[in-house]
């Protein structure tokens, strides 16, 4: 019987034994793309590269589905929130730009979804917050006037408490239904 030959591993071997780094995790990066959908992980690791920096700030790959009839498949965008009617109108750019990427109209659909389709707390969805602002402090005049207001109070610490609710009312803006 012939002997078994140990598998190759794909990637660049130097003479001196010395193997490429992503040539040791370029397997189970494939396993792991392809149980998703992609066959090429390309898509994934450089969507920044294909969509273009505008896109790729708002959106990430997150699944591609193929039907059964073969006409193409569907490639499902993670977008976040607000952006989602402007990547609606470049859905065409993007099915372009990833069928350049396969070489072939692999792509037949872009399907949009808001939220990761495992929810939230697999999917690890980000999302942004406005930056909080500090409010300004209150003026000496506001901190005088509510503290000369609670001053009739005896017990030390509500008279602080309530100079301080005071200070907050008074130091808020005047909307046009407060006099």
């Amino acid at each position: 019987m012939a002997q078994k030959q140990a598998p190759r591993t794909q990637g660049y071997v130097s003479k001196s034994r010395f193997r490429q780094a992503g040539s040791l995790v370029a397997s189970s990066i494939r396993k792991s793309g392809e149980s998703r959908g992609f066959a090429i992980a390309r898509i994934l690791t450089h969507w920044a590269e294909i969509v273009g920096p505008d896109l790729a700030d708002t959106t990430h790959p997150v699944k591609v589905r193929y039907g059964r009839e073969g006409l193409g498949a569907t490639l499902t965008v993670l977008v976040s929130g607000a952006h989602a009617p402007m990547v609606e109108m470049q859905k065409d750019r993007i099915r372009d730009r990833v069928n350049a990427v396969y070489g072939y109209s692999a792509i037949s659909q872009v399907q949009l979804t808001q939220t990761a389709p495992t929810g939230f707390s697999e999917g690890k969805a980000a999302f942004k917050p406005a930056p909080k602002t500090q409010p300004a402090p209150p003026s000496p005049e506001v901190q005088g006037r509510s503290h000369k207001i609670s001053a009739i109070v005896k017990d030390d610490a509500l008279r602080l408490a309530l100079g301080q609710l005071g200070t907050n009312i008074l130091a808020k803006p005047k909307s046009e239904g407060r006099s």
